[in-house]
Order: C-alpha cells, then structure tokens, then sequence
C-alpha cells in the first residue's frame, strides 16, 4: 500500500541568510535612530540660539535641553555650529542614489537637477523649521560658513557626476565639454539655491517644487543643448548631449523639423518643439 506523501516542509534560511537580513534592518533601524536623534538635537539647538543667542550656548546646554549626555552630542555632531544641518548627510546619500540610479538614456544635466531636488524636499519637509534655521544662518557668520560648506559638497558631487561623462584627461582645443559640465553643475546648485532663498524669505510657502522646475528650465535651455554635442560614442550614436532638436523652416516658418533618438524621453522632445517654436 503506498504511504501518503507528506507535504514538503518549508525550508529555512540558512545563517548566513538570517544574518544578512537582520542585518539589513538591523542597519535601517540604527539609521533611523540616529537621524531621530540628530533632529532631537538640532531642535534644542535652535530654540536655545534663538532664546539665548548663539555665542551664550554651550553644547552642555544643547544636550541638556535634548535630555542627552555630552558625550552622546559629539558622537552626532562635532561643533554646535554642526548642529543645525542634521539632514545634509542623508540627503547627500540620497543624491547621490539619484544620480546612481539614473537611466542611461537620460540627459546627464536632467539627472543632475532631478538629484538636487532631494536637497529641496529635505527643506520643504518642515517649512517652519527651514525658514527659522535660514534666519540663524543669516545673523550668525559661523553658521553661514557651515552652510555654504553643506552647498559646496552637493556641488562637488554634481560635478564629478557632470564630469564622469566625459573624458576630462583628452581634453584639446575645441572641446570645451569639461568646462562646460562644471558651469552647468554650478548653475544648478545656484538656481536650486535661489529658489531656495526666495521661498525661505516669502516665509516657505507656495509650490517651491514648481518655481524649481521653472529654474532647471532655463538651466536645461542655456547649458544643456551644448553637453557633448556632437560627440558620438564607439558605436556611432550620440555619447550624451541633445536627445532631440528642432527647428523651423520655409520663407513663412510653417514647417517644422523634429530629430530625435528613438530613446529620447518625451520630456526632452517637447522641451525642443518648444523652443524651436519660441524662437520662430
């Protein structure tokens, strides 16, 4: 008589798999502690540097205020000037993932302001917070040179990003692409701070999101047609640059001509139909 089959059993992780994914949220969790932390402290930063003033308070002062110990202050930050930037290292990682995860076909300047935007959220995520810590940054030197070292780093790393697409060491008359991806990463940074600036002084309201892609439109018009025009790639097709162009013809302009790469984004079409038109 034939016995019944047992159903199989589920078979378990191995300890390397457990291992690994605890691991996994066992790093999530400590990262989440920590940036909870971080807030906590730069939260009791800028109420007492707005009660009692910058140069009268101490770090004791701030981790008393958090409920922390000294000790607990400087394994976070490592000046109280430090304090109120709590988001700026996670924010960069962001970034950069941006930029990491970026698909091939995309216009490595597109890439750039999509990534910068992480930077934007991380503000406007607590207007409050944003506009009160952009009064401090305005009355206090030391915390205005934090500052601008914070936007030294996001621009450094758009322009490596900017940079990597082209091969800066062959670099010869006529080829301005290198000199061209670092303008281009300044002016992103710059038009990302300026609108930055003037939705922190209206008081962070409005659609800061909007005004920004208005700003990357005008960065896109003004640098992004010359990155890599022209260059083409072992395989004959374009290395980067322009995905699509367009332009008007015949005595009256009725006509217009759309070239464009079969991987062109629709984006990227429409921003040339628009122009073309714009200038006709």
């Amino acid at each position: 008589m034939s016995q019944p089959v047992k159903p199989a059993r589920p078979s378990r992780p191995t300890k390397k798999e457990s291992a690994e994914g605890s691991g996994s949220t066992g790093t999530r969790r400590a990262a989440a502690q920590r940036l909870t932390m971080r807030r906590k402290l730069a939260a009791a930063a800028m109420e007492l540097f707005a009660t009692k003033g910058y140069e009268a308070t101490t770090v004791d002062e701030i981790a008393a205020a958090a409920g922390v110990a000294r000790r607990t202050f400087f394994r976070h930050f490592r000046s109280k000037e430090e304090a109120i930037f709590p988001d700026h290292d996670d924010t960069l990682v962001r970034a950069a993932g941006v930029l990491d995860a970026a698909p091939p076909q995309e216009n490595p300047l597109d890439t750039v302001c999509r990534g910068i935007k992480e930077v934007m959220r991380m503000y406007a995520a607590s207007p409050a917070v944003s506009v009160e810590r952009y009064r401090l940054t305005r009355e206090v030197p030391a915390l205005r040179e934090r500052e601008i070292a914070s936007v030294a780093r996001y621009e450094r790393l758009f322009t490596r990003y900017l940079l990597g697409h082209f091969d800066e060491s062959a670099h010869h008359v006529g080829d301005d692409d290198p000199l061209l991806a670092e303008v281009a990463a300044s002016a992103v940074v710059t038009a990302h701070n300026h609108v930055l600036r003037r939705w922190l002084r209206g008081g962070g309201e409005g659609d800061v999101e909007a005004q920004l892609d208005h700003a990357f439109a005008i960065v896109r018009d003004t640098f992004g047609s010359g990155i890599g025009a022209g260059r083409t790639t072992s395989a004959g097709t374009p290395a980067s640059g322009p995905a699509a162009t367009a332009r008007t013809a015949g005595a009256e302009g009725e006509v217009l001509v759309t070239v464009a790469r079969t991987d062109a984004p629709l984006d990227e079409v429409m921003r040339a139909i628009e122009k073309a038109l714009k200038k006709n």
